[in-house]
């Protein structure tokens, strides 16, 4: 799979789509994945253009595993979440949809992961008010 400079997370990252933000700094973009597994998904993208984890360069890698730490924090914080799940995946054979590198950062258990991904899209009012709750406990 080769970086699409028109996938949806370049698009989010050049503002032509919007997202219900979490987190942003010079090096990556933390928001609401708006089709979650469990209440208070996020995804962590880095802003360089990059497919996999194997053609992220060091720096960047470092910095998304920064905003992850983050925004798992800020979920268990504000969300009450007991446990934060980490996903992430390389490639289509692995199920990566999406041909930027992300991560997904996923309140709850490994169980929750048991529902399809993509399998709803979330009400954006709701994914608003924990995004506000997330917001908060940064």
């Amino acid at each position: 799979m080769s970086y699409d400079t028109n996938n949806i997370f370049a698009k989010i990252l050049r503002g032509e789509i919007p997202c219900i933000k979490l987190y942003e700094d010079e090096h990556t973009l933390a928001f609401m994945d708006i089709m979650p597994h469990t209440e208070g998904h996020a995804l962590v993208i880095p802003k360089e253009a990059a497919t996999t984890l194997f053609e992220l360069s060091d720096d960047a890698a470092a910095a998304c595993m920064r905003t992850v730490r983050k925004i798992g924090h800020a979920q268990k914080k504000g969300l009450g979440a007991e446990g934060i799940v980490l996903m992430q995946l390389n490639g289509p054979e692995a199920g990566q949809s999406v041909p930027h590198y992300h991560i997904h950062v996923i309140p709850g258990s490994i169980a929750d992961l048991r529902k399809p991904h993509s399998a709803h899209m979330a009400d954006q009012g709701h994914l608003k008010v924990l995004a506000d709750k997330i917001v908060a406990a940064l």
